[in-house]
């Protein structure tokens, strides 16, 4: 592990949201390390390889993942007003959408749930309790 995956990993954990590259690489500049956007992104394909970052495509940002002792594919709640991330254990969801993909004939390689909402909190700050 470089200086700089540390460096990218650790201010992915420390962050409660997604951070996409360009906010990781205004960090990284502000503490003075000059990095450009195509170390951010080799370094951030790195950590998403070796199962220690996720990609979240709507947000097009990475959060820290929960379960990095194995590789997973991820279920996501994604709130769209704080836009805060919670991973999922996802084996019974990632069975149930393979198990019905194969019975379509289709060999699934990577199964990413993302589900938008309102977190409890959002949802309770609301004009309506739904």
């Amino acid at each position: 592990m470089t200086r700089l995956r540390e460096q990218v990993l650790s201010l992915i954990w420390q962050s409660h949201r997604p951070l996409g590259a360009y906010d990781i690489l205004d960090s990284l500049n502000a503490d003075g390390r000059k990095a450009a956007p195509p170390t951010v992104y080799r370094t951030l394909d790195f950590l998403q390889r070796m199962g220690l970052v996720h990609r979240i495509a709507s947000l097009n940002a990475f959060v820290g993942c929960t379960q990095p002792s194995h590789h997973h594919s991820g279920c996501f709640l994604i709130c769209e007003t704080c836009h805060n991330v919670l991973e999922l254990p996802s084996s019974s969801i990632r069975n149930a959408i393979e198990g019905e993909a194969r019975k379509q004939g289709f060999a699934p390689r990577e199964t990413v749930v993302e589900v938008t909402g309102l977190c409890p909190a959002c949802k309770d700050d609301g004009p309506t309790n739904e």
